[in-house]
């Protein structure tokens, strides 16, 4: 299938005028409640497509402004391990309940902080894929949730971005490893060091020096202090972007120098808010300055495998000279295991939204899989 029939046979939530719906969450599960399988007409025809109106911007736009809410938050509002679409919800970019279609989160994602699209998308339908419910088409940005919809059968979970070791990992700056327990919410401890590494090699800023250094600093306390560390792809590859992002995301796109102040970081990593008056980056960008990062202090792929300080790399695990790689073992492992056996809608969704995620990395040289077949 290609990527133009892929878009044919979705969906296309949008407006003549290029402004999003958003549906409701719970009115969607109502609605496949009261059908007899659980399966509305939603399903049958499609899942919502973001490749019509996917969005770059040039030259430094005001990123939209949204009323946060009020009050800052519902109990029911779900946020969870990453601060950027923390922000995005609090600031209504995303459903505020924190969940979302895949295209709302393509979209808020480049409109928010002008992520560049191949990026946008792959990192989403990664996500989606091993976080998300694909039959109903939604993603919780945190933990398990009913408004989801109903679990298609195990060993898939549809547990949310929480969800550990599938596309969350170990060796966050911000958030604990697994092992200690919440891994999702910001760790007091672990921010106080990123200021104070932003302090000793950033004068006060967080910018590329420190996101290297900081990054090798969590890597050797995750070896030293977590028995169940693990190091490898996908983890491997989203930990060094992760270190980037603050500096290509959360920088004000006016701003020449790309220095993240402290002021700035407590308003993202702490109160999920944008700065007053905060411009996206003036260019689309997503995860370039990762393998500097990487280059700063090099580390093979590996994980503890004896408890504590038993670092051992992993031949099998892909890294930044074998990227397809990491695209070969998460759809054939991580995704393969999820999903021994699918059937009917289940099936088909996961045709499709492996199509979308080969589509974000299409001309890089990989072979497309197709572990389910075609449609």
């Amino acid at each position: 299938m290609t990527s133009t029939q892929r878009q044919m046979e979705s969906t296309i939530l949008e407006t003549p005028t290029d402004r999003r719906v958003e549906l409701s969450p719970l009115k969607l599960l109502t609605q496949q409640e009261q059908s007899v399988l659980g399966l509305g007409r939603r399903h049958h025809v499609g899942i919502e497509l973001f490749g019509l109106f996917a969005k770059s911007f040039w030259g430094a736009t005001a990123a939209r402004r949204f009323l946060a809410p009020s009050p800052p938050m519902s109990p029911d509002d779900i946020r969870g391990p990453c601060p950027g679409l923390n922000t995005l919800a609090s600031h209504g970019y995303l459903p505020r309940n924190g969940v979302a279609t895949p295209t709302q989160i393509i979209n808020a994602v480049q409109e928010g902080f002008n992520m560049d699209s191949s990026t946008a998308r792959f990192v989403t339908y990664a996500a989606h894929l091993v976080d998300g419910n694909l039959v109903t088409d939604l993603l919780s940005i945190g933990g398990k949730t009913r408004k989801t919809g109903p679990d298609p059968p195990a060993p898939a979970s549809v547990a949310g971005l929480n969800t550990h070791a599938v596309f969350e990992g170990d060796s966050s700056m911000t958030r604990a490893d697994f092992f200690f327990g919440d891994n999702h919410s910001l760790n007091e401890t672990l921010f106080k060091q990123f200021k104070d590494f932003s302090n000793r090699f950033g004068g006060g800023f967080y910018n590329l020096t420190v996101a290297q250094e900081l990054r090798h600093q969590r890597i050797q306390e995750s070896i030293a202090t977590n028995p169940t560390f693990d190091f490898t792809s996908p983890r491997f590859f989203t930990a060094f972007a992760e270190s980037s992002f603050p500096i290509e995301f959360f920088v004000d796109g006016r701003n020449p120098v790309r220095a993240l102040s402290m002021d700035n970081a407590t308003l993202f990593f702490r109160d999920s808010k944008f700065p007053v008056d905060f411009f996206r980056a003036a260019e689309p960008t997503g995860g370039t300055l990762a393998l500097e990062i990487f280059n700063a202090h090099p580390i093979a792929a590996g994980k503890n495998v004896n408890g504590i300080n038993t670092f051992t790399p992993d031949p099998t695990s892909a890294d930044f000279s074998s990227f397809c790689l990491l695209y070969t073992n998460f759809v054939t492992k991580t995704i393969g295991g999820l999903y021994p056996n699918p059937t009917g809608v289940l099936r088909r969704n996961l045709i499709i939204n492996l199509g979308f995620l080969y589509d974000a990395i299409d001309g890089v040289g990989c072979t497309e899989l197709f572990p389910y077949g075609k449609l």
